[in-house]
């Protein structure tokens, strides 16, 4: 580990941090999950536990500890989004009856900034703070575009102001995404709903892309992004207001 000029022991506590993934994980499948002797990762457990980081159950095994969940919360106030977005996705939520989700950019991935779950039993499953490919799924295709990514598919997305996608990420779910845009219109993150695959499909374009635009320009405004930009045609044409055009779909991979 460090091969990079890290330092060897921070890498191994954190890969043990990756590695809690689960409500409890033993010492020995933390040792498995990391690749460490159980001496190693039980020594470094001390340290974490000792800072918060890991909280040691009354079995004997371990799980993520409360820090983790404030340094979560500093994180979105670094974003300046914890008290604006949360009540933007419930409302949509309700009004689609779907999961609704924010995602930022980091890197190469998308990170689930907030998110709010359907009340239907059957739904798709994205958690905050999951860390997903930018290169499929209908959010990461719009932070794509919207961070200035060259090619058709791109410049399409840019013109209709949304993306879909439909069984690419998983073949049971779909989604629709619009960015979210902040002073000079610079991209602050994307929108998105989400749900099985085939309740997407039957609501359709007509019935979710209105209500999705309607919740990006409302927090494009809150954010201090210019909706009314005649650049932004795909928010200000009649026809976007329909969701009559074709969708930016990307396809599920043979």
């Amino acid at each position: 580990m460090a091969d990079d000029g890290g330092v060897a022991a921070v890498d191994r506590a954190l890969s043990i941090l990756d590695a809690l993934t689960d409500d409890k994980v033993t010492l020995a499948e933390l040792s498995k999950r990391t690749d460490l002797y159980k001496s190693t990762v039980l020594r470094l457990l001390k340290s974490l536990e000792k800072f918060g980081y890991v909280l040691r159950t009354v079995d004997g095994s371990y799980r993520l500890g409360s820090k983790v969940l404030h340094l979560g919360a500093l994180y979105q106030r670094h974003f300046h989004t914890s008290e604006i977005v949360p009540p933007v996705l419930e409302r949509m939520g309700s009004e689609l009856h779907e999961g609704a989700a924010f995602y930022v950019c980091e890197e190469d991935k998308r990170v689930c900034l907030h998110r709010i779950e359907t009340t239907r039993a059957v739904r798709d499953s994205v958690q905050v703070g999951d860390r997903l490919p930018l290169t499929v799924g209908a959010a990461g295709h719009v932070l794509r575009a919207f961070s200035g990514a060259r090619g058709e598919r791109f410049d399409e997305i840019r013109q209709r102001m949304y993306a879909a996608s439909f069984g690419e990420r998983d073949s049971e779910t779909a989604a629709m995404a619009a960015p979210v845009l902040g002073p000079g219109n610079k991209l602050v993150g994307a929108l998105s709903v989400s749900g099985p695959r085939y309740r997407i499909e039957a609501a359709g374009e007509a019935r979710i892309v209105p209500v999705l635009f309607k919740y990006a320009k409302e927090l494009t405004r809150t954010f201090g992004g210019l909706v009314d930009d005649p650049t932004l045609s795909g928010w200000n044409s009649a026809r976007a207001a329909r969701a009559s055009g074709r969708a930016v779909k990307v396809k599920a991979r043979q």
